[in-house]
């Protein structure tokens, strides 16, 4: 698979790559544009005593950090949200985020609101309900208790500053003493003095180790919640951008989705890998194509399609050289996929290249070319076949094209496999081949009746004709079983109907190359009339000898 083929479904579904990228967009800014703005709130909250104390060991920090863990899951639990909305005389809350600061004892509480006011109050509120989760909480007896403990280290505080000035003083005086007995009694006061200090300092450092101060449990909020001023939300473009690529990304799914599942033979590959069989040409789509106007191979306005045939002339010539093709059946595996148009237009190519050719309506049930040539169709092939002597020069019509005659179906017969499959079919077909080059031989469809495989086994050759994009592959290769069961001598396909604009304009591109250009690959699916050209211009080629040419190629002889 080259890289244009891996392509070929964006190509083809390019529209719904479009369409599901816009509706996407437009949906996402309808639902977008309703939104309010939103605002965020923010608030910090640190655990222990990590920014106020000068000393830190590695236990204090990791049992810090996992309090705040706990703290972070405490916030998002209902006693807090509960009492926080008691607080605010509210009946919810908005979303908001508690989420701890890697490697950090601290917490940030987010706050997202579409009322600035409302956003700022809820963070603060979260903030001190967390606060109050601590040792310090709202417990009366621990409460009066700190209370009590601070008042009586205010008071060793200043007992200690006392006594330590006593003790300066007496330190000072005894330096002018000059008896003993004054001497002994100052270094008795100095003692004293130094005792007390030591009482004093060994009391308040127990009072100290009770209260909350420095201790690693404790909650406290260093950062409130500022009013916030300019909205986080919605981000339009971005969201806009996101949901596109979304929906691009959906389509292309889709597409590629639609790609697979569709079984329909689209491209040579597709035939050679679903019937192992060579694309001996590929046909384009015309839409100005209508009834008694099918003969484009006259047509020097529909130049493409007229070489498209032209290049199956060719590759029928190279398609068995050791067989020459005196009688060739062009068929399909269901109606409508142009078989008659197809074998009228390659009569014509042929006849075109200087050769006698036969057109055989062989189509008993829906016969078609007699009205593809404008020729009446009250005799033909079944009055020759109901006749014991019939005489074919009698039967032939002529039409514009020199070299090209008519044998039309005639009249209907009510059994026409029966009719077909007699001896006298194959010796009347035998006696044809004497007044032409080559006879070009309609046959109905082959899955629909057995009158193709019927025929085919009196052929030289067959021709398939399948509908690119239409024809199924399933139905396809029933259609060569039922061909190769009676030993039917299969040449290859025509892909009919090659889409050239629009979704399908891919496909064209890669007929368009396949078989305009010199690259004949050696299985008889590829080859060239010449160098690429542009839709809707016209190239001549130089002609090329059959015997310098590659069996499978199609380096036509344009004409």
């Amino acid at each position: 698979m080259d890289i244009l083929e891996f392509f070929a479904p964006l190509r083809r579904w390019w529209w719904l790559l479009i369409l599901g990228t816009l509706v996407a967009t437009l949906s996402a800014f309808l639902v977008l544009r309703r939104q309010p703005p939103v605002y965020q709130a923010q608030a910090t909250v640190s655990i222990g005593r990590a920014i106020k104390s000068a000393t830190l060991d590695y236990n204090e920090v990791y049992l810090g950090e996992q309090l705040a863990n706990t703290y972070a899951n405490i916030a998002k639990r209902r006693p807090v949200q509960k009492a926080t909305m008691a607080a605010l005389g509210l009946s919810w809350l908005p979303a908001y985020q508690v989420k701890t600061v890697p490697n950090t004892q601290l917490l940030e509480i987010v706050v997202t609101d579409t009322d600035p006011p409302r956003a700022q109050a809820v963070a603060n509120e979260l903030a001190n309900q967390l606060v109050k989760q601590g040792p310090a909480g709202e417990n009366t007896e621990v409460s009066q208790r700190q209370g009590f403990v601070k008042t009586q280290l205010d008071g060793l505080e200043t007992k200690i500053q006392d006594t330590q000035d006593e003790l300066t003083t007496a330190q000072e005086a005894l330096g002018s003493l000059l008896s003993a007995r004054e001497i002994a009694d100052g270094q008795t006061q100095i003692i004293a003095l130094q005792n007390k200090l030591a009482t004093l300092q060994a009391n308040y450092a127990a009072l100290l180790a009770n209260t909350q101060e420095n201790a690693t449990n404790t909650v406290s909020v260093i950062e409130t919640a500022d009013l916030p001023e300019w909205p986080v939300g919605p981000n339009i473009p971005r969201s806009l951008a996101l949901v596109g690529a979304l929906g691009l990304f959906l389509a292309i799914l889709t597409a590629y989705v639609l790609h697979y599942l569709d079984d329909t033979l689209k491209s040579p590959t597709d035939v050679k890998s679903a019937l192992g069989l060579s694309t001996l040409s590929a046909v384009p789509k015309l839409d100005s194509i209508s009834e008694g106007n099918e003969i484009v191979a006259l047509s020097g306005a529909q130049s493409s399609a007229a070489e498209a045939y032209r290049v199956l002339r060719t590759n029928l010539q190279f398609a068995d050289v050791d067989r020459p093709i005196r009688l060739l059946q062009v068929t399909s595996p269901a109606p409508s996929e142009g078989k008659s148009t197809t074998a009228a237009n390659l009569a014509v190519a042929l006849a075109q290249a200087g050769r006698r050719v036969i057109i055989i309506d062989g189509d008993l049930h829906r016969p078609r070319v007699h009205r593809i040539f404008n020729v009446p169709n009250n005799m033909g092939l079944t009055t020759a076949l109901l006749q014991e002597f019939p005489s074919p020069e009698s039967l032939l019509q002529a039409t514009s094209v020199p070299g090209l005659r008519v044998l039309t179906s005639g009249p209907l017969p009510p059994n026409p496999a029966e009719l077909l499959g007699a001896e006298k079919t194959r010796e009347f077909l035998t006696r044809l081949t004497e007044y032409a080059d080559i006879l070009v031989l309609d046959s109905p469809p082959a899955l629909i009746v057995s009158d193709a495989a019927v025929l085919a086994s009196q052929c030289d050759g067959v021709v398939l004709v399948v509908e690119a994009g239409g024809t199924r592959r399933h139905d396809a290769q029933r259609a060569v079983e039922a061909l190769r069961s009676v030993n039917g001598h299969l040449l290859g396909v025509i892909l009919n109907r090659v889409p050239t604009r629009g979704s399908g304009y891919y496909y064209y591109h890669y007929y368009h190359n396949d078989y305009y250009t010199n690259s004949g690959d050696g299985d008889g699916g590829k080859g060239s009339t010449g160098g690429s050209r542009k839709r809707g211009s016209r190239r001549r080629t130089r002609p090329v000898s059959p015997a310098s040419a590659p069996v499978n190629a199609s380096n036509e002889p344009v004409s």
